[in-house]
């Protein structure tokens, strides 16, 4: 077995054959002097075009390079390939990373820094002090962050995103988790350790667009709401009471101008629609028991190559 390495890097990519090269070098380049070794994990995530090639590319051109390259059988979506990066990364730090060099690897460096430098910290999280989302996408995530931390118990620091690096401690935690339905924000969140939230500077994205589509990030959301709160299950009680107010009231006027069916109609539509709610809530959360009791893994590793086995 190869010796352990100061940092691993989990780089999940989709659709990346522009970014991947030019990724590692700036690995390399930004480690260089500052980290003594660590290894890069690639996880390709069933993308459509050549990243996987460009990855064994970086591998045939780098003999002497710490690097583990994994192939999922399909498009299994981010969490799953950061979950695949987790189980095989090594380092005494992990770090969580993009291959779009929006997140620059010398910010990495400074995480480091940190970590060395506090010992008492467990993780450091960046966040971006100014996004670049305007408008509509600005004010949606704004919402999402209030509404999740005042149904959650479980708390949520506005704009940190996945780009983060953590001890082994906590990375074994976190590997440990195998929640079908997975929503990165809220397993570091809900495990844990002492976290440092360090302000970055974005880049703009080297190559290609992002897949976050509104729906996607829509569905995101939802999936961050369910998993860390039970509050949609208890919302169509407090619905049905201030429904159930207002249909008193109408009750009232409607006597008041001898119109009593038109309060009761007011009343019946609310009443149903309150139930069809509720019913919609618990339909939600049975398919998530039901995705998970099915046991299945999380993603499927087609292919596998390590640096090890010629360290072994």
């Amino acid at each position: 077995m190869s010796k352990s390495v100061k940092l691993s890097l989990i780089v999940p990519c989709y659709n990346e054959q522009d970014n991947v090269v030019k990724f590692f070098d700036a690995c390399v380049e930004a480690f260089r002097g500052h980290i003594p070794t660590y290894e890069v994990v690639f996880i390709n995530d069933g993308s459509a075009d050549q990243t996987w090639e460009r990855l064994l590319k970086i591998r045939g051109d780098n003999p002497g390079a710490k690097l583990k390259l994994v192939n999922l059988s399909r498009n299994f979506g981010k969490e799953a390939a950061m979950y695949s990066g987790f189980q095989h990364a090594t380092g005494d730090y992990v770090t969580v990373i993009d291959a779009d060099l929006q997140q620059r690897p010398e910010v990495v460096v400074q995480m480091v820094d940190h970590l060395d430098a506090n010992p008492d910290c467990d993780c450091v999280a960046a966040f971006q002090k100014k996004r670049h989302e305007f408008g509509f996408m600005g004010l949606c995530k704004k919402v999402f962050y209030k509404l999740i931390n005042s149904v959650s118990q479980t708390p949520f620091y506005p704009d940190a995103s996945d780009f983060r690096t953590m001890r082994r401690q906590m990375a074994r935690v976190v590997a440990g988790l195998t929640e079908h339905h997975r929503f990165a924000k809220g397993i570091f969140s809900w495990v844990g350790f002492n976290t440092y939230y360090m302000p970055y500077v974005a880049d703009e994205r080297n190559a290609g667009t992002s897949s976050w589509s509104f729906i996607k990030l829509l569905k995101y959301a939802l999936e961050g709401i369910m998993a860390y709160t039970t509050f949609p299950l208890k919302l169509p009680l407090y619905l049905c009471a201030m429904l159930g107010f207002g249909a008193l009231v109408c009750l009232v006027v409607a006597l008041a101008a001898s119109s009593p069916a038109w309060g009761w109609a007011c009343f019946g539509l609310a009443l149903s629609t309150v139930q069809m709610l509720a019913l919609s809530m618990i339909g939600l959360y049975l398919a998530h028991v039901y995705m998970e009791e099915k046991r299945r893994p999380i993603c499927i590793e087609k292919e596998y190559l390590t640096y090890e086995e010629a360290e072994a």
